[in-house]
């Protein structure tokens, strides 16, 4: 296998391709890579079904054990293709609480906040009809 990102890939069927794609993607795949898909009423306000998500939405974790939890989003690490919820927090074995890091495909934005114009620009903006 390469060592670099190649923008040439093609979907690969292959756990550990799927990996080193994740791992070695640039900057603007990994921005990509942090869509999160929105709810119901907003897919019908926005006519999209994903968005990106960013620090002070709301989101809904609908896998594993913090599933069905609605808190706002405090952070996002790009690295490790993660998000960190206000509510989602564990202790560890010295009584410290940290902040348990989500996958975004694991997460649904409930409500987004719409304070930069490239956002409401983005937000805005509908998809041509399929003809």
């Amino acid at each position: 296998m390469r060592q670099h990102f190649s923008s040439k890939w093609n979907v690969s069927v292959q756990a550990r391709k799927q990996r080193k794609y994740m791992r070695t993607a640039p900057k603007h795949v990994r921005q990509k890579l942090m869509h999160t898909n929105l709810s119901s009423e907003l897919k019908k306000k926005y006519d999209r079904r994903s968005f990106p998500v960013r620090a002070g939405d709301k989101v809904r974790v609908m896998k594993g054990s913090f599933k069905g939890k609605i808190s706002k989003v405090t952070g996002l690490n790009l690295k490790s293709l993660s998000v960190y919820i206000e509510d989602v927090k564990r202790k560890r074995e010295d009584g410290k609480e940290i902040q348990v890091p989500i996958k975004p495909s694991n997460l649904q934005i409930v409500s987004m906040v719409l304070d930069d114009k490239k956002r409401i620009k983005i937000a805005d903006r509908k998809k041509p009809a399929k003809k």
